[in-house]
């Protein structure tokens, strides 16, 4: 079975760094707060994905599919948390507030303040639990060993740690960091407006 499991973990590899929330939300915090503060979040939205598998995997994603009022309360709790991100970068932008490299260092001393922000924006995400289901439905089909839904798990949450955590470290090689110095501002407006537009196709 280690080549199902492997084409199950190249699935997840690029399911999990297409473009949302927790992609724009990492590389914003590790750009401009650095190493620590990107893994402290990556620790958050891995935290986020143990519940979301388990969810998927388990069989408890029905309730999203069938709609009703827990999934639309969990789609305007996700938007106004996205929409609360936002606001906050773009108030930075047009603000002029630039993050020097010595600055980095003090938005970086606040380890739970950025767990809880990758945590909260991977949790609150409603198409992630669903999007689990739709993957991992065919690898659980058929005839299966009983550690068949614990690998999956595994894969998911460790592939999450691992690739998050490498990805966090390439943002600070010191091309990218300059890169972001030069353009901070245009950059957190880029980021506020995109994380508005998920907000927006949330609740649409």
């Amino acid at each position: 079975m280690w080549p199902e499991l492997m084409a199950f973990a190249g699935v997840m590899a690029l399911g999990q760094f297409s473009p949302g929330p927790d992609m724009l939300l990492l590389t914003r915090t590790s750009l401009a707060q650095g190493r620590a503060a990107g893994w402290w979040t990556t620790v958050g939205i891995t935290t986020g994905l143990c519940l979301h598998a388990a969810v998927a995997i388990f069989g408890m994603a029905f309730l999203m599919a069938r709609g009703g009022w827990f999934a639309a309360g969990l789609r305007w709790a996700a938007a106004g948390y996205l929409a609360w991100l936002a606001i906050g970068l773009l108030r930075s932008a047009f603000a002029g507030k630039v993050v020097t490299a010595e600055g980095r260092g003090a938005l970086a001393g606040n380890p739970a303040a950025c767990y809880r922000r990758g945590l909260l924006c991977n949790l609150l995400n409603p198409k992630a639990a669903l999007f689990f289901a739709g993957i991992v439905a065919p690898f659980l089909s058929g005839e299966r060993p009983g550690w068949w839904p614990a690998a999956l798990w595994g894969i998911i949450v460790g592939q999450g740690l691992v690739l998050w955590g490498l990805y966090v470290l390439l943002l600070q090689f010191p091309p990218f960091q300059r890169g972001y110095q030069r353009a901070q501002r245009g950059i957190d407006a880029a980021f506020g407006l995109g994380l508005a537009a998920l907000a927006v196709l949330v609740i649409t």
